[in-house]
């Protein structure tokens, strides 16, 4: 009898380690929390999508790209969302060991810069001597902020100001001159005429068209885990489905989720149309490779080959 018991009870331990071991924990370095973009995960989780895909996130936000990036090579998360597609051709070509296994933005069109409403800056051909920000070295900010200046031949100086509201501060109180931002932060301020916006990255060639952000991991976790992180392409590419869909739980949750309100949530969609945000090509290679040259991310272009090892995207599953 009491063996009977012993077996029982060890069948049903058993059992219980076997549920809890189901699903797959995926650590994730998340530049920006709240955009629209960058909240694909979160989204996701909340509509048990990844949980039906056996798999268990854990979201740690950043302050821009720069961080995103150096959690994935230090090996401190499984995958980072929204690294700069510069700063990675940059790590990649120096040795760092980061793969790409999805594009995360193609084009920049929720990018803007601003100044105070009081400002005399019109637009960027105002800022010689003028600090400009960006987040982190190696983010799409940083490109943008070193094309702006290359492309209109600007004496301005770019500074690495953190995340939105860390900027924000740093431009009303005068520590820098132009900030940076994206929806849904600071429609508020605008609205108010507390900000006004003197340039978009959409203002520069080099951004239309071409993936800016990637999902990038490191290349010992590919090999080790690719099974989970093949789900979880199958599991962000759902959630991007769901984002897009009429069901009224997704504005309700990226409301609650931003801190902002549902008017605001269905503004700020409808500045990423979905075709922006689909992970599975990276759009403008050649042209971010001669890029990348020219802003000094990297000192030449990386092979064919040096390309097929950074970049592998799992194949979407076929209906």
């Amino acid at each position: 009898m009491r063996a009977n018991l012993i077996a029982g009870a060890l069948a049903l331990a058993l059992l219980g380690a076997t549920n809890a071991s189901a699903e797959d924990i995926v650590k994730l370095a998340v530049g920006q929390r709240g955009n629209w973009d960058t909240s694909v995960s979160e989204i996701g989780q909340r509509a048990g999508i990844f949980k039906k895909h056996g798999l268990t996130l854990e979201l740690v936000y950043t302050q821009g790209a720069g961080e995103t990036q150096q959690a994935v090579i230090s090996g401190g998360v499984d995958l980072g969302i929204a690294a700069g597609v510069m700063g990675v051709l940059s790590a990649f070509s120096k040795g760092a060991p980061v793969r790409v296994i999805g594009a995360e933005t193609t084009g920049a069109g929720d990018l803007y810069w601003y100044v105070k409403a009081d400002s005399p800056i019109k637009t960027l051909k105002d800022t010689d001597g003028k600090t400009i920000a960006f987040s982190t070295s190696g983010a799409s900010t940083h490109s943008v902020v070193l094309a702006f200046i290359k492309e209109l031949e600007l004496k301005a100086k770019p500074v690495a100001t953190g995340s939105p509201a860390a900027t924000l501060t740093q431009v009303m109180t005068g520590q820098v001159d132009v900030g940076w931002g994206s929806p849904p932060f600071g429609v508020k301020e605008l609205d108010e005429g507390k900000i006004r916006i003197v340039a978009r990255a959409t203002d520069l060639a080099m951004v239309r068209g071409q993936t800016i952000r990637v999902l990038a991991t490191n290349a010992d976790v590919l090999g080790k885990r690719k099974d989970a992180l093949v789900r979880f392409m199958d599991a962000y590419r759902e959630s991007l489905d769901y984002m897009y869909s009429d069901d009224p739980k997704v504005i309700k949750d990226y409301a609650e989720f931003a801190g902002i309100s549902p008017e605001v949530a269905r503004r700020t969609r409808d500045i990423f149309p979905k075709e922006l945000l689909q992970p599975d090509e990276i759009k403008g290679l050649d042209l971010l490779m001669s890029e990348a040259i020219s802003l000094k991310f990297t000192a030449a272009a990386l092979s064919s080959e040096q390309l097929k090892e950074l970049i592998q995207i799992p194949p979407r599953k076929r209906p």
